[in-house]
């Protein structure tokens, strides 16, 4: 059995320009639209191809979601309201609901929670120190484990690899 593969997204730079606006409905930011372009040409380059990709309702997410989804091949695309605002236990429980057929799925969340999950499901992985000092707008961080999506983190799973748009913009 081949090892599953969790992409952990964090949403863009988000514009506070319009103070009325509901958190919900924020967009992206001029930061956050370069951001996600980045991100996104880091996913075509690496072959990154999430088999699902779970989503937060907020427009913020959805917006790089759409930047970042051309990138890689056809994959089931599921918007979730209740993603909006979920803690890192509710998004392990998201994902253990996920079939076992599945390979590997984005998530494309909001902090704190992105954080603390990719924090509570890596036992290792060379980048697990910058993991735990920040996490980013537009951050991925691949996480790997063997076994079924049942159950995820109940054994020790890997950072594979841990990507900050400001390491890509010499690259780009």
């Amino acid at each position: 059995m081949a090892a599953k593969r969790l992409f952990l997204l964090r949403h863009a730079k988000s514009s506070w320009d319009d103070p009325g606006l509901d958190d919900h409905d924020r967009p992206l930011a001029p930061r956050g639209l370069r951001a996600s372009a980045l991100i996104a040409d880091h996913v075509r380059q690496r072959g990154i191809g999430p088999d699902l990709v779970l989503c937060s309702s907020a427009r913020r997410t959805r917006e790089t979601l759409d930047r970042v989804r051309p990138s890689f091949g056809p994959a089931e695309v599921v918007i979730e309201r209740d993603l909006y605002g979920a803690s890192s236990e509710h998004l392990l429980q998201r994902l253990r609901t996920v079939p076992d057929e599945i390979e590997s799925v984005m998530l494309v969340g909001h902090q704190p929670a992105i954080q603390e999950l990719a924090l509570r499901l890596a036992a290792e992985g060379p980048d697990l120190e910058a993991l735990k000092a920040k996490f980013p707008t537009a951050a991925l961080a691949t996480i790997s484990f063997d076994g079924d999506w049942s159950e995820l983190g109940q054994r020790g799973a890997e950072l594979t690899a841990y990507v900050k748009p400001k390491q890509l913009k010499g690259s780009a």
